[in-house]
């Protein structure tokens, strides 16, 4: 299996970067990743305003996948995650709604083992695996990797898991994907502006998908739901590109009207908030197999 080094990095989802990788469809390769901080906290003695933030959310990559076109969809498929040792979190005035209440920074490294992410001596959690930052080349665009949209990027979407697929429209030959800013619990919203941030290593494999539709976002499958992720300024102008793309492909594939469409969204459709802490805001839409058995078929379908 390939092993593509974390010495490759991204600050930046941009159609002008080099690839950095390749590797073929079909073929399963393995991505290190550094922690959200670009390994600049390895001690709870370095406070958030002591690194610096240009290198956060630092990607590995770009990827080019060979026999991926501008336009097609690319799939990517995770097959595993495993963490270092050990997570951070920091609190630092303003970050996150409550960041007003933090006077002074501060910083824990939490211990991860045996499932479990250990807060305190008496208080651990289940680990979550998840993937903050990923995605593919944007259009024209040169864009911050901490800052999510429609090529994907920092989605924090606590979905992306192991044995969950992300598909993606592809701009650009390759697709130019990269991987960042990985976590190993984080609950909807990310809440104090960060999750349990941890390096590691990913198990990835990348397939090509059509589409019958038009899809301008990425989507997230997952055993039993497709999830469309959408990200805007407010959450208004973002829930409203979720649901006007769901209903679409709702209305498409059981020959509904807009309004049979809208009504069984309404009744077996969830909405999700993803983050609320970034430059813009991530929401997702549920939607049940039920509802939508398929969104993507293989080339030779």
């Amino acid at each position: 299996m390939k092993r593509f080094s974390k010495n490759h990095t991204i600050t930046h989802f941009d159609p002008q970067n080099n690839p950095a990788y390749y590797c073929d469809l079909e073929e399963k390769v393995t991505v290190e990743v550094h922690d959200c901080y670009g390994g600049q906290i390895d001690s709870e003695k370095i406070k958030r305003p002591d690194i610096d933030l240009s290198l956060m959310n630092l990607a590995t990559g770009p990827i080019y996948v060979n026999q991926i076109e501008s336009g097609n969809f690319l799939c990517v498929e995770i097959l595993d995650i495993r963490f270092h040792p050990y997570g951070i979190m920091v609190t630092s005035p303003g970050l996150g709604p409550l960041g007003n209440h933090i006077k002074e920074p501060t910083t824990k490294l939490l211990p991860v083992s045996e499932g479990l992410v250990h807060l305190t001596e008496n208080i651990s959690f289940p680990i979550h695996p998840m993937i903050g930052v990923i995605g593919v080349a944007p259009l024209t665009d040169s864009i911050h990797c901490a800052i999510p949209g429609a090529h994907g990027g920092n989605m924090d979407t606590k979905d992306i898991t192991i044995g969950s697929k992300v598909y993606f429209p592809t701009f650009h030959d390759g697709g130019l994907v990269a991987f960042g800013d990985m976590h190993a619990a984080m609950g909807d919203g990310e809440l104090d502006g960060t999750g349990v941030e941890i390096a590691g290593e990913i198990d990835l494999q990348f397939h090509k998908k059509l589409s019958s539709q038009s899809i301008s976002m990425p989507v997230v499958e997952t055993s039993d739901h497709w999830l469309f992720i959408s990200s805007a300024k407010s959450y208004h102008d973002a829930i409203q590109m979720g649901l006007e793309e769901t209903v679409q492909h709702i209305s498409s594939f059981n020959n509904l009207s807009f309004a049979d469409a809208y009504r069984l969204l309404s009744a077996t459709c969830d909405l999700k908030i993803s983050q609320i802490v970034n430059q813009l805001l991530t929401i997702r839409i549920a939607v049940p197999k039920t509802v939508l058995p398929q969104l993507f078929y293989d080339e030779h379908v």
